[in-house]
């Protein structure tokens, strides 16, 4: 657990927590704390028990505000794509008055990212580091999102160039993910505009409209994982359609090569019937002569093959 105070930016580290239940003469406190941390800072700062056991729980927390008496509880998920794969980490926050608490179970890119920000931007305010904060996690969502339209586009080339058996799964796979976000972006939509709406005295007037930008974003990327939905429903037609016109070219082939065969087949046939009389069965080159002539009748049909367009 790290105790800072947060004056126009510039963080100086406080050795007790204690110190942080009376409000500072400028600035906020930032007490970035495990789980572990809640045994502590729960009698300290009248932490609820119920967003407590929300932030200790092993399961999947849906994004959502809840307001106390005197803070509030928010739970918000950031995002990660890390070779392939999306993660989502749950960032508990309670908002004081003069003091603000994140609690994570992993480390979170965007509170390494935020110090900067803070410090350029010279927050004095508990509510616009949570205004920043939540800034960068819905930023990331665009990133994560430009990162899957590039694996959209470069799936959709697989297919049309070369498809795969295995195309299917990642295509199962990129929709189940695009839907599970969307899952997630729906109530954490819900978690801003209700920063951005209602009246909180912990939100600062001036500040809601921020909130609302943040809203107009999220919304921005909801719906560009709505359209990811359907170009996944595209892709899938896509598959199966390469799939049949690469059935439908083997079944030419093989017809075409059969059709060549078949007056092959006839020929040698007609010379492998134990008659005696047969033309040619007693030249001396016979044989060779047959051969000749076949090979020519394949030829011929190819080419034909080829003229019509059918092979």
């Amino acid at each position: 657990m790290k105790t800072r105070l947060v004056q126009d930016g510039i963080f100086t580290l406080v050795e007790d927590v204690t110190h942080a239940m009376e409000a500072p003469e400028h600035g906020f406190y930032w007490i970035d704390a495990d789980t572990e941390d809640l045994e502590i800072l729960q009698p300290l700062f009248h932490l609820h028990e119920l967003a407590v056991e929300d932030c200790l729980t092993e399961e999947e927390q849906r994004p959502k505000i809840e307001l106390y008496d005197s803070n509030y509880f928010i739970v918000i998920n950031s995002i990660r794509f890390d070779d392939e794969e999306i993660f989502l980490r749950a960032l508990n926050i309670f908002l004081g008055k003069h003091y603000i608490i994140t609690v994570t179970r992993q480390k979170i890119n965007e509170l390494r990212a935020l110090k900067p920000i803070l410090w350029e931007e010279e927050v004095a305010a508990p509510d616009r580091f949570l205004y920043h904060l939540m800034d960068l996690v819905v930023d990331n969502y665009t990133s994560v999102g430009d990162r899957i339209e590039v694996k959209i586009e470069k799936l959709e080339e697989d297919i049309l160039m070369h498809t795969k058996k295995s195309h299917l799964n990642e295509i199962i796979g990129l929709r189940s993910e695009i839907l599970w976000l969307k899952k997630v972006l729906v109530p954490q939509k819900e978690v801003i505009s209700t920063l951005n709406k209602k009246e909180l005295r912990l939100i600062s007037e001036p500040l809601k409209k921020y909130f609302g930008d943040i809203y107009e974003n999220a919304v921005k990327i909801s719906e560009t994982f709505d359209t990811f939905r359907d170009l996944m429903a595209n892709l899938r037609e896509a598959y199966q359609s390469s799939l049949a016109n690469r059935a439908n070219e083997i079944m030419r082939v093989f017809t075409a090569l059969t059709t060549i065969f078949m007056p092959l087949t006839f020929i040698t046939g007609i010379y492998g019937m134990n008659f005696e009389y047969i033309p040619g069965i007693h030249w001396e080159y016979g044989g060779v002569a047959a051969v000749i002539f076949m090979v020519l009748v394949g030829i011929s049909m190819l080419v034909l093959f080829r003229k019509k367009d059918w092979l």
